[in-house]
């Protein structure tokens, strides 16, 4: 049998403060979604002033890239670059702005932001993953 890491709720407390403290440094009003590896969520933040649609659209970056395990970036290429087939997968979300969590090679998780220009949402993303490291 394998064993796996998982996210547990200070993992996500940590990388949702690093990711809010981007944000925050920035003053972009965005939303913070941290799911599992199965998509599942385990946070959710709206800073203040963040448009209420983006508590939707956070979620489903950060479900889409847990799920597809890649970042949500590489589907809105992909869709931008003629494959617009890609339109009918079964996911939603395909905006830059979620990133997976990979810990020893393997995806435990994803971070989905939105609310400020989407390579913004990446870079919120990114911090916030990157406390997990530290």
């Amino acid at each position: 049998m394998q064993t796996k890491k998982v996210l547990t709720h200070d993992d996500a407390r940590k990388i949702a403060a690093a990711a809010e403290a981007e944000a925050k440094k920035n003053n972009w009003a965005v939303t913070i979604a941290i799911v599992d590896d199965g998509g599942h969520l385990l946070w959710l933040q709206r800073l203040d002033g963040a448009a209420p649609i983006s508590s939707y659209i956070g979620p489903e970056k950060a479900r889409a890239s847990a799920l597809g395990r890649r970042e949500t970036k590489i589907y809105e290429d992909m869709i931008n670059n003629g494959r617009t087939a890609f339109l009918s997968a079964p996911l939603m979300g395909m905006l830059e702005g979620g990133v997976p969590i990979i810990v020893d090679g393997q995806v435990i998780g994803a971070v989905g932001v939105s609310g400020v220009k989407s390579s913004e949402d990446a870079q919120i993303a990114k911090a916030g993953i990157a406390a997990l490291a530290a």
